[in-house]
């Protein structure tokens, strides 16, 4: 089931959405002082690509230096892919068959805004419920 649903998520959101992220990584690998937000996006976007049966869990060894990093995060690139997700999620709302899928998006909203100091981890696991 997560396959079908993943097959879907890709064609009606998820690759404008990881195509958002990627687009974001190159901007950000293009700096060498945020690289690491750069690959805070390039991971995110496989995230977006294949979103089921995959979660979000906080690490607990992230610092302050991820708090700050969310910061400025949040100001140069996060409220622009959170708004993406939230158009996207609210188009996909419209219809019936799109409910699962805008919920999805709207879930992703978090991550988009403050990734570092988060971990994508499969929903199979043990620790993936915290």
């Amino acid at each position: 089931m997560k396959t079908i649903l993943n097959v879907l998520w890709l064609v009606l959101s998820g690759f404008w959405l990881a195509l958002g992220y990627v687009v974001a990584g190159i901007i950000c690998c293009v700096l060498i002082i945020t690289i690491p937000f750069g690959i805070a996006s390039f991971r995110i976007a496989g995230y977006a690509l294949w979103p089921f049966g995959r979660t979000t869990v906080v690490r607990r060894d992230a610092g302050a230096g991820s708090a700050i990093g969310n910061v400025i995060w949040f100001i140069f690139a996060g409220w622009w892919l959170a708004l993406g997700h939230i158009v996207t999620g609210i188009a996909l709302c419209v219809t019936i068959i799109g409910i699962p899928f805008g919920i999805a998006n709207f879930k992703m909203i978090p991550i988009s805004l403050v990734p570092l100091g988060r971990e994508i981890v499969p929903t199979d696991q043990p620790f993936a419920t915290r």
